[in-house]
């Protein structure tokens, strides 16, 4: 009976991997690793941290008793501290002590995001907020917190010459940036918010001089890869210069070939999504049963880039990378993720 150990549970990922493998290889040991007891639907965050008015609490924490679909799979909460891999297999070794052999090991460690995304609980006091990061994640919180508090001034400051990255058309990320102007939100392009004060009133210098005061300043800059304890296990060598593992076209490790990595995580290029951790995992999912029966593995070959930025619950702005280039304003947002956030269909995805 083959152990299968996966490292991280998140909702595209780890979980996406591990159900599919239990249904897939009944007679496998699947074992599932994460620090927490559930799962976070990550599109929820800056909603969750904005407003009171919901359930996300109750709903976007997605617990794993109801992931595996046969009795073949456990959930362990635990951090990786060490891996030690073997000629065939090897050991992942947790901060309490307790040891899993696997014959096959699934890295799927997602990234640490920068700064807590925490507001006051008196939120009177606050009046001015400056978010660092012009992103979608920084996009999306700043919709929501005009939803909540349409009368706090909101300031986003990005690095680039427009939102987002140049992944994206310039026409689209413009138009993106106007419907975020036209709610009433200051945007400082070009220029950079070196260090983040702590939580309350302060005033800062940006990189080419500008003075803001506000409130609160929040990071929603873009996150790191969680990879420490892979350098720290197997040789720096096995990182980028950014900190992402290094993969083969079939999403094995180059020195390991027991061992796939999926995710944000991974050295891939291309934008770091949901939507393309799922497509790692059924990849990966093949691989290992290819892996284990001594056939030929098939390589991943990427996706279209696609994103669907929200702009509060009831707009926003979508790009799919398809044909020339397709642009969707905010009744296609509003219907795909603004409203629901994509929670049910999460949550379906991992059995509940």
């Amino acid at each position: 009976m083959p152990h299968i150990v996966i490292v991280g549970g998140g909702t595209g990922g780890g979980s996406t991997v591990a159900r599919a493998l239990s249904s897939k290889l009944p007679s496998a040991k699947i074992t599932l690793i994460n620090p927490r007891p559930y799962a976070i639907a990550l599109p929820t965050l800056p909603r969750m941290t904005v407003s009171e008015g919901n359930d996300l609490l109750d709903t976007a924490l997605i617990p794993y008793d109801k992931l595996f679909t046969n009795p073949n799979g456990t959930f362990v909460q635990g951090v990786v501290e060490t891996i030690r891999p073997e000629t065939k297999g090897g050991k992942v070794v947790l901060a309490d002590g307790q040891e899993l052999t696997y014959d096959v090991l699934v890295l799927a460690p997602g990234s640490n995001w920068e700064g807590p995304l925490n507001f006051p609980q008196d939120s009177a006091a606050v009046k001015e907020i400056v978010l660092v990061g012009g992103g979608a994640v920084g996009v999306e919180f700043s919709g929501e917190l005009k939803d909540e508090f349409p009368g706090k001034e909101i300031t986003i400051v990005h690095g680039d010459k427009t939102l987002l990255n140049p992944t994206y058309p310039v026409g689209f990320r413009k138009g993106l940036e106007k419907s975020i102007r036209a709610r009433g939100i200051n945007i400082i392009l070009s220029d950079y918010v070196d260090e983040i004060p702590a939580p309350g009133p302060a005033s800062i210098t940006t990189r080419n001089g500008k003075e803001i005061t506000a409130d609160l300043f929040v990071s929603t800059r873009g996150p790191r890869p969680n990879t420490a304890f892979v350098a720290t296990s197997l040789g720096r060598d096995t990182l980028d210069e950014r900190g992402q593992i290094k993969v083969n076209p079939t999403l094995q490790l180059p020195k390991h070939p027991d061992i796939f990595a999926i995710g944000d995580a991974i050295n891939y290029v291309e934008q770091k999504q949901v939507m393309k951790a799922m497509a790692h995992a059924s990849i990966v999912v093949g691989n290992i049963v290819a892996h284990l029966s001594g056939k030929p593995l098939k390589p991943y070959k990427g996706s279209s880039e696609m994103i669907v930025v929200t702009n509060g619950k009831n707009g926003g702005k979508a790009f799919m990378g398809i044909l020339w280039g397709l642009t969707f304003g905010d009744w296609f947002a509003r219907m795909v993720k603004s409203k629901t956030l994509m929670v049910s269909m999460t949550r379906s995805g991992m059995g509940h």
